[in-house]
């Protein structure tokens, strides 16, 4: 109510519509979910047409132009602005746009753009505001030394072009920054998988995929260890975050483990000592992971799990079991030491386990027993196959059509 009256709430939608500046919004897929009136008039192509379509979709790469490299600089850029939450700009950037109609033909084009984040109730980014301002004129006409109408305007356009471009350089400086800081991290990350114990069982597939957003590497693990008496430890595990910092963190965790499996007794044993290293490790609280050891002798699968998604123990015959019934929080989040619960199951020989992380079947606005039923079903139609064929079915089989927002490490075993 102001001054007597009542204020209604602005038609959102009406007014982006009308806002001046040239504007698309993104969902974290870069599928384009908006655009106003005013980016339809600097590319030419409506609201309708570019609604649903992925932005590199509607907006594909200008074939033979790897001097510009437009379109993988967008593309970093978005990618920067998933990773950190933060704004990102491109200046006096070169994105040429389809010709309308002359299949195969680009024009060029020159654009300042800048990508807002919008951070969701997760504390993710959940949409990008990409506006773009068309430079287009202002770059031909002084590359090409067109004359101004005025010569007092030629100094500062001068000044600004020069300004822009020290900014543009600047930027790409980042954009390079940023590519090093997700190599050393993917790097770090598969120098702290690899995995000795592995070479002597064929009967063993693991698979690391990273994301396809953000630093590409995460806190993701597996493990395999040989024990006395021919017994085998297989873990995997899930640290909280992304980066250097959760591979660091994820290398500490899993070498813990993969020494206290060694002198436990058994999985709980080995998850109760990794919890007490845990709290005193920054950044390793609410880590996931199941541990589990093989009895090939007397064929008993017995396993601990701390807070993590539940192993798919497959029978040749199509019947399965999730190994749910030994499941305790993450690690470290308790305040006080509770010891952890182990259970055993029976297995015949020739079954599958099947052992992962979370970004194998979580699938945004869908429900978490969705995404394992379909692991289920596809571990069930594969498990014929030899681990390592198993393995890739599985990837192709769980991928996440909008791509992959989480890394995925996942372990088949024929038992």
């Amino acid at each position: 109510m102001v001054a007597g009256r009542e204020v209604q709430a602005p038609d959102y939608a009406a007014l982006f519509a009308a806002v001046p500046a040239a504007c698309v919004v993104l969902d974290r897929d870069l599928v384009i979910v908006a655009a106003n009136e005013a980016y339809s008039e600097v590319t030419g192509r409506s609201a309708a047409e570019l609604t649903g379509c992925g932005f590199f979709e509607a907006f594909p790469p200008e074939p033979g132009d790897p001097a510009s490299g437009g379109a993988e600089a967008q593309r970093r850029s978005l990618d920067t602005v998933l990773a950190t939450g933060r704004s990102n700009m491109l200046l006096l950037h070169r994105f040429a746009l389809p010709r309308a109609g002359r299949a195969g033909e680009f024009e060029p084009r020159w654009w300042n753009v800048v990508n807002r984040p919008l951070i969701g109730a997760d504390g993710q980014v959940d949409l990008i505001i990409h506006r773009v301002e068309d430079v287009t004129p202002f770059v031909r006409a002084e590359r090409e030394g067109a004359a101004p109408e005025r010569d007092e305007v030629q100094a500062p356009r001068a000044e600004l072009f020069t300004r822009a471009q020290e900014l543009q350089r600047a930027n790409a400086r980042l954009q390079e920054s940023t590519t090093l800081t997700h190599d050393v991290a993917l790097t770090l990350q598969q120098a702290m998988l690899a995995t000795p114990d592995l070479a002597a069982h064929p009967e063993i597939a693991v698979r690391y995929r990273p994301a396809l957003r953000g630093m590409n590497a995460c806190g993701d693990w597996y493990d395999v260890v040989d024990l006395p008496d021919g017994r085998l430890g297989l873990t995997v595990g899930d640290v909280v975050g992304h980066g250097v910092v959760a591979a660091s963190v994820m290398g500490m965790l899993r070498s813990a483990l993969s020494a206290a499996i060694r002198v436990a007794d058994g999985p709980s044993g080995a998850l109760e000592t990794l919890g007490l290293y845990a709290r005193a490790q920054d950044g390793a609280t609410a880590t996931t992971t199941v541990a589990c050891q093989v009895f090939p002798v007397s064929r008993l699968l017995m396993y601990s799990s701390a807070g993590h998604p539940p192993p798919v123990l497959m029978g040749a015959d199509g019947t399965h079991r999730l190994l749910d019934l030994a499941t305790d929080p993450p690690l470290g989040v308790r305040l006080e030491h509770v010891p952890r619960p182990q259970a055993t199951v029976e297995y015949r020989r020739g079954d599958i386990l099947v052992m992962y992380t979370d970004g194998l079947i979580e699938r945004r606005h869908e429900d978490i027993d969705v995404g394992l039923d379909r692991l289920v079903a596809a571990t069930r139609d594969l498990r014929h196959l030899p681990p390592e064929q198993l393995a890739d079915g599985l990837l192709r089989a769980m991928a996440n059509p909008s791509g992959d927002q989480d890394d995925v490490s996942l372990m088949v075993t024929r038992l």
